[in-house]
């Protein structure tokens, strides 16, 4: 009798945290049902204290069950299978197939990576004093975090990128000093959840703070943001362009390339988790309706799909389409947050710009590199390049789109 009891006691509480495990960071079970944000945040802090409770449950039974002569032998077999299945596919997906290189990421040369990337491909670029580094957004989805001990000509920056969300942001990955070790974890509203190790605390990719430095929601009649603005990551100026865009500009430029493994294992592992990413996000940018709907928030001011430029000061957000931007000549003069701004399509580098306009006077030319008549322009660093506008609006639900005229058009009036 009482071996029955811790049998099934113990079997019971495995299987229940590895269903929720399986659900919650399992991803592809967001394919089918839509998980809880506060859910997935629960799991992500205590993801091995609450595996280690399971284990351990599992373990009580099995010595119930061989020790105690509880329940049949039938019983016990499936409960491990279906525990394999629940604690060790989302296991081996987030801390193996999603393994990051946020400190051994490997750049090459332009030469180089033309084997691996083509003209035409997206790249996500950011730059330090002319030093300058390419992204290819296929290298880059899988490993999520690429970045290394050398840095951007010495800053310590990491590129992180959500395939599901088509957006690449730099960060600087410290708060207040103190380094955080990322990992990446999940994804909810199409967007990546990392985890900071140091302290278990999730990071929204788009938002760049952890979720417990996140002020009250009644702090902000916008998005979500920090206690304080020393809370959040620095983000680094991260824009788009093709790769021959990013060839002219950049000629010394290097290109990150996620080479495959030596190990044979970890190659055909690799290999067959490249065709599931790639199948998933063909669909992403194919179809009208997210691959994972796991949104809380629509907008059919514009198609989901629809790549949009988006820039957040505190509560004030605002993103542009390209073909608006086109539309308009070129350029765009307006303010956000109170910054003046210049949004800027550049034909030659096929790349969309943002740009502080501190010059006092609306802005009617400027190139790639910011150079304008009125002087020399620096990239706004919240930009969030060329992202779906469903994942946009997700977080910044209050945007204003293709905003025109800034504070500086009635100053020089």
């Amino acid at each position: 009798m009482l071996g029955n009891i811790v049998l099934w006691s113990g079997l019971a509480v495995a299987l229940i945290i590895g269903l929720l495990y399986f659900r919650d960071l399992g991803d592809v079970s967001q394919m089918l049902i839509k998980v809880k944000r506060s859910n997935m945040v629960r799991f992500i802090r205590n993801e091995h204290r609450l595996l280690a409770i399971g284990l351990a449950a599992l373990g009580i039974a099995t010595f119930a069950h061989f020790y105690l002569e509880a329940g049949p032998r039938g019983i016990w077999v499936a409960a491990i299978l279906l525990c394999a299945l629940f604690y060790g596919f989302p296991y081996i997906w987030v801390h193996v197939g999603l393994r990051n290189q946020k400190n051994s990421a490997r750049f090459y040369s332009i030469e180089e990576a033309k084997e691996y990337v083509s003209p035409s491909s997206q790249v996500i670029v950011m730059e330090n004093n002319g030093v300058a580094r390419a992204h290819p957004q296929a290298q880059l989805m899988r490993p999520h975090l690429a970045g290394n001990d050398e840095g951007l000509d010495g800053e310590n920056v990491v590129m992180t990128y959500c395939a599901m969300a088509n957006l690449g942001v730099g960060y600087t990955p410290e708060v207040e000093g103190e380094k955080l070790e990322l990992e990446v974890l999940a994804q909810h509203g199409n967007n990546l959840i990392l985890r900071d190790n140091k302290t278990g605390e999730p990071i929204q990719q788009i938002y760049g703070f952890r979720e417990a430095d996140s002020a009250p929601m009644e702090a902000s009649e916008g998005a979500a943001c920090p206690l304080r603005p020393a809370l959040a990551m620095k983000p680094w100026p991260t824009f788009r362009m093709t790769f021959r865009g990013f060839q002219k500009a950049y000629p010394e430029g290097t290109v990150f390339i996620n080479k495959p493994p030596k190990n044979p294992i970890l190659y055909l592992f690799d290999m067959v988790l490249e065709m599931v990413f790639s199948s998933a996000i063909d669909r992403q940018h194919r179809e009208n309706k997210p691959v994972m709907d796991n949104m809380s928030h629509y907008d059919d001011r514009l198609p989901n799909k629809t790549y949009v430029w988006g820039v957040n000061f505190g509560d004030d957000a605002v993103c542009w389409t390209d073909d608006f931007v086109v539309e308009q000549g070129n350029v765009v003069n307006a303010e956000v947050g109170g910054h003046p701004i210049v949004v800027a399509w550049d034909p030659r580098y096929e790349s969309l710009g943002i740009w502080y306009n501190d010059t006092g006077v609306p802005v009617t030319e400027i190139d790639f590199f910011g150079s304008a008549p009125a002087g020399q322009l620096k990239r706004v660093e919240t930009l969030k390049p060329g992202l779906f506008w469903h994942v946009w609006v997700e977080f910044f639900p209050h945007t204003d789109i293709n905003r025109v005229g800034s504070g500086v058009e009635q100053k020089a009036a």
